[in-house]
């Protein structure tokens, strides 16, 4: 039998790293080839780790709760191809792995300990921490990347740090230069918690999600625009057909379907709006694929709605139904969130008035859907009359956008939505 590793998969576009949430198997079971070995959390999705290999477990290399990056080895097996009396020499015989000594260069440790993962080696790197003096609370005193964190977040890195003398500069000074293969991480004072106070675990999920917004407020230079629409024509559309749609449907007709409708069309007309930052290049996406903001009870997932252009109203608003339920009943899959352009968030759901949404990395733009208000408007004649408004706030990528096309694609949403007979918005 051979020794075959599996790799942390690639579980969504973007995505660099999952945190192995729980492990569905033990060493020594029999798994077949796509059977689900490991529950996994990332920044957008929750997902299931399948068997590369039909064989034996043999070794879990990371533990639940550890982020590793992408392509990062999780667990060994056992498989069909050498006699199991090879399997000694063959382990024995296996090359050790070459670390760069220009990455890092950790003094030697004994055979337990010496297994680190490449999350760990980066962040020992990056604080210039010296493994050895660390504890490992990991499987058999491995080193995770908590036992790390929880050092940098203590304030306790000098006595960790490599080399540490009187002249040296504190090595949490290095944490300023930005390394996008690592999450995110902030480095505080330890605070103490008083005697009613309640302490809440960070769960994998609300880790993931806080890690994706530092990162896109530390790389994307924000800007914000807002238009307010009169939607009164649309309002009293929707109350007209909304009881008889449900019947039929069996899912409710929402506002939120028609905005997206007009969000998607004024994208086709101002492309550049569905763009994405790419270093020395600007990808201005062909598809129009609307992310939409889904929230549970302490997390946010991002589902996208794909080639929302070609979609009637009633398509759409399916599309929310259909993702919000896979979002709350737990089973959305990478798919669902994979391939997103432009993120449309319905603020206006829990009675926002008014936002600034960060951007969802690395799209170029994210539009807050507010509230729809009864508000005293002057119409034509200079008389005041009761209309229905609703606020659109607009975050962009400076880097990509700039106000003379935001604005004008604003004021093309607002358009649309204000003339939504003229602009033939049928529900079919």
């Amino acid at each position: 039998m051979t020794i075959e590793n599996i790799l942390m998969p690639q579980l969504g576009e973007s995505v660099t790293e999952g945190t192995i949430e729980k492990w569905l198997v033990k060493p020594g079971d029999l798994v077949n080839k796509y059977d689900p070995i490991a529950e996994v959390v990332t920044d957008k999705v929750n997902a299931e780790i399948p068997s590369s290999f039909t064989g034996i477990i043999h070794e879990l290399i990371a533990i639940e709760g550890e982020t590793l990056s992408v392509g990062t080895v999780v667990c060994t097996m056992l498989v069909e191809g050498e006699k199991p009396s090879e399997k000694k020499d063959s382990i024995e015989k296996a090359p050790a792995k070459k670390i760069n000594k220009n990455e890092f260069s950790p003094t030697q440790h004994n055979s337990n300990k010496a297994r680190f993962s490449p999350a760990v080696l980066k962040l020992a790197n990056e604080y210039q921490i010296n493994l050895e003096k660390i504890v490992g609370t990991g499987l058999d005193g491995r080193i995770t990347r908590k036992d790390i964190m929880k050092i940098v977040e203590t304030g306790n890195l000098n006595d960790y740090v490599i080399g540490n003398d009187e002249n040296r500069e504190p090595a949490i000074k290095q944490s300023n230069v930005l390394n996008e293969e690592m999450p995110l991480t902030t480095v505080h004072q330890s605070i103490k918690s008083n005697a009613n106070d309640i302490e809440i675990p960070v769960s994998s999920i609300r880790r993931a999600i806080a890690n994706n917004m530092v990162r896109s407020k530390h790389e994307i230079p924000h800007a914000w625009m807002m238009v307010e629409a009169d939607v009164t024509d649309l309002v009293q559309y929707r109350d007209k057909i909304k009881n008889e749609f449900k019947a039929k449907e069996g899912f409710n007709l929402t506002y939120f379907a028609f905005f997206i409708k007009a969000v998607a069309t004024a994208l086709k007309e101002f492309p550049m709006m569905n763009s994405v930052w790419a270093g020395d290049k600007i990808i201005q996406k062909k598809d129009i694929h609307i992310s939409i903001a889904v929230a549970t009870e302490d997390s946010l997932f991002v589902p996208v709605i794909k080639n929302a252009d070609d979609k009637s109203i009633k398509g759409i608003a399916k599309e929310i139904y259909e993702l919000s339920t896979i979002v709350r009943s737990g089973k959305l899959r990478a798919e669902h969130v994979e391939g997103g352009t432009f993120t449309v968030n319905n603020t206006g759901s829990f009675g926002s008035v008014q936002s600034m949404g960060i951007i969802n990395y690395p799209q170029a733009a994210i539009l807050q859907v507010e509230s729809i208000v009864k508000r005293p408007v002057i119409m034509n004649g200079g008389m005041f009359a009761a209309r229905d408004m609703v606020n659109l706030c607009l975050s962009i990528d400076h880097r990509i956008l700039d106000g003379l096309i935001c604005g004008k694609f604003l004021n093309r949403v607002k358009n649309i939505l204000e003339n939504a007979e003229k602009e033939q918005m049928s529900v079919y």
